[in-house]
């Protein structure tokens, strides 16, 4: 029971601490002190879901249809470089919702339910149209499960407390970062290496495809 659990908790840790479209986003709204519960429980709960949905046998489906992997990826290929393109333009022109005092770099926070839905709505698509997700959570993180026998469940919720933890540390600990970010360039750094990633796994994304 406890060797499953610290099993799924460490992969779940080892396939989620990296750089992607998830952490990137969630570090920037950290950093910009901007919706940062809203964010981190949305990644935090749609991880949950797609582990349980892989310990259950589910992501044997997905990857056994070309059809749904070749959609699930273009998919996600797009919602990636539309976000790297955000980002570039950012990072180009800067971001003029920022606002600087003299320690830190604070966001100017949009108010209003729009406001809450937009964050939400980007957070979910690179969440749910983010193959790498799928592939993680659901395929691999299911099968392994699936190979501990009765203590599948017990692999799966070490795997989604390493989610939480994860998310909650990169959200709320992004604070610590701010005394950085207290410059407009190293935002704009920030930016542009998040359009840099976002663009790179997209690209791979299509070059699977391709190669497959």
């Amino acid at each position: 029971m406890w060797s499953s659990a610290a099993a799924g908790l460490g992969l779940g840790l080892g396939l989620i601490v990296a750089i992607g479209a998830q952490n990137a986003h969630v570090l920037r709204y950290g950093l910009r002190r901007e919706r940062v519960g809203l964010v981190v429980a949305i990644c935090a709960v749609s991880d949950l879901v797609l582990i349980a949905v892989g310990a259950a046998g589910v992501g044997t489906v997905i990857a056994a249809s070309p059809t749904l992997t070749v959609v699930m990826t273009l998919l996600g290929a797009v919602v990636l470089v539309a976000y790297g393109a955000a980002a570039a333009r950012r990072a180009v022109r800067g971001d003029g919702t920022l606002v600087v005092d003299g320690t830190a770099a604070v966001a100017a926070r949009p108010d209003g339910r729009a406001a809450v839905m937009t964050v939400a709505a980007t957070t979910l698509a690179l969440t749910w149209l983010n193959p790498h997700v799928y592939l993680d959570t659901v395929v691999l993180l299911g099968s392994l499960a699936a190979g501990q026998g009765d203590g599948r469940w017990w692999f799966a919720a070490g795997a989604g407390v390493g989610s939480v933890l994860w998310f909650t540390a990169l959200g709320y600990g992004a604070a610590l970062l701010r005394p950085v970010f207290a410059r407009p360039v190293a935002w704009r750094v920030l930016d542009a290496v998040i359009a840099v990633v976002m663009v790179a796994i997209a690209a791979g994304l299509v070059m699977g495809l391709t190669e497959g």
